[in-house]
């Protein structure tokens, strides 16, 4: 078929025959392998492809073992355990320790992962993955939602309006992304709100061109080009076909884009920008233990690097899993 390279129109309203005809496409549609596939068989199929791949397995219930303990372990310990809010440290981390240690108490049966300053190395860890999963997540989804529209528009229209939203975003990705953030954080601040606010507005660029690409595809497949035919619309083929039909490339691009969103949330907080006491992220956990790591006391640094370092490897697993699952063509491995 020949590739569409005009702008294509995005204005007229919709008959009924063609909303039946596309109803019957839909629940009848043809897979990338020719056979006629129902939803549910295809669900399964998906779930199945998914649980193949067996990193991505533990991955996804690490993830899950890893929120649950971020929202519990905090509310079985002391506020003073993980928070300096009332200025009330835990006596327990200076005791029967070497003097001038400020309050690093090696791991024991009371302190399992031993002290930090005076802050409970387990209850901290949970504590701070609160704020790094929930900044990480949402500046992830939003990084995803900007990228997806930005890319599906672009890709789709093709022409001028192609031409210049791509342009544009050459433009920013042409800044260095750690330049851009710090100085956004500088002139706004690094609280709760500007920091998902910031990660996600200064992270989407990379994403819209891979969108643009998988949209551009899309656009000129067989399905797309039928309802066309059919007489619909520029928006409505945009919207009901081209972007279900990227939803592999979205939610592979979703996985990588909340383990991009920690990791820079971390380097920011590793250069004491971000959440400051009484909030904490792993990013100023791994900043304050640098600090005494090379004084022998390595249990400030790796339960936290450990965590962070499984975390990134386990969203990049689910995301190749997923893009595995999604792949209509995937009928068998």
């Amino acid at each position: 078929m020949a590739n569409v390279n005009t702008e294509l129109p995005l204005g007229r309203e919709q008959p009924r025959e063609l909303e039946e005809a596309e109803a019957a496409i839909e629940h009848g549609k043809l897979a990338d392998g020719g056979d006629v596939g129902g939803g549910s068989s295809m669900s399964r199929q998906m779930l199945r492809v998914f649980l193949q791949n067996k990193l991505a397995v533990i991955s996804a219930v690490f993830i899950v073992l890893l929120v649950l303990g971020c929202i519990i372990v905090p509310m079985f310990y002391p506020e003073s355990y993980w928070s300096n809010a009332s200025a009330d440290f835990t006596s327990s981390c200076f005791d029967n320790t070497a003097a001038g240690n400020l309050g690093n108490a090696a791991p024991s049966a009371q302190h399992v992962l031993g002290c930090t300053t005076g802050y409970d190395n387990f209850a901290l860890l949970f504590y701070s993955g609160r704020f790094s999963l929930a900044i990480g997540g949402l500046a992830g989804i939003l990084t995803i939602v900007i990228g997806t529209f930005y890319g599906v528009i672009a890709g789709y229209r093709g022409g001028r309006t192609d031409s210049i939203l791509m342009r544009v975003n050459d433009v920013f990705l042409s800044i260095p992304g750690l330049y851009l953030l710090l100085l956004v954080i500088t002139i706004y601040g690094s609280t709760l709100t500007s920091l998902i606010a910031v990660i996600g507005l200064t992270s989407w660029f990379g994403v819209a061109r891979l969108m643009r690409g998988e949209a551009q595809i899309q656009r000129d497949r067989e399905f797309s080009q039928a309802a066309r035919a059919m007489g619909a619309t520029g928006r409505r083929v945009m919207w009901k076909h081209v972007l279900p039909n990227s939803v592999s490339t979205m939610m592979t691009a979703a996985t990588f884009a909340i383990g991009d969103a920690v990791i820079v949330l971390s380097v920011i907080g590793f250069l004491g920008l971000a959440l400051n006491p009484p909030d904490f992220d792993w990013g100023t956990m791994i900043s304050q233990a640098v600090n005494y790591f090379e004084l022998g006391y390595w249990w400030t640094l790796w339960p936290v690097a450990i965590v962070f370092i499984l975390f990134v490897l386990s969203t990049n697993y689910i995301g190749d899993a997923l893009r595995d699952a999604f792949e209509v063509r995937l009928q068998e491995r």
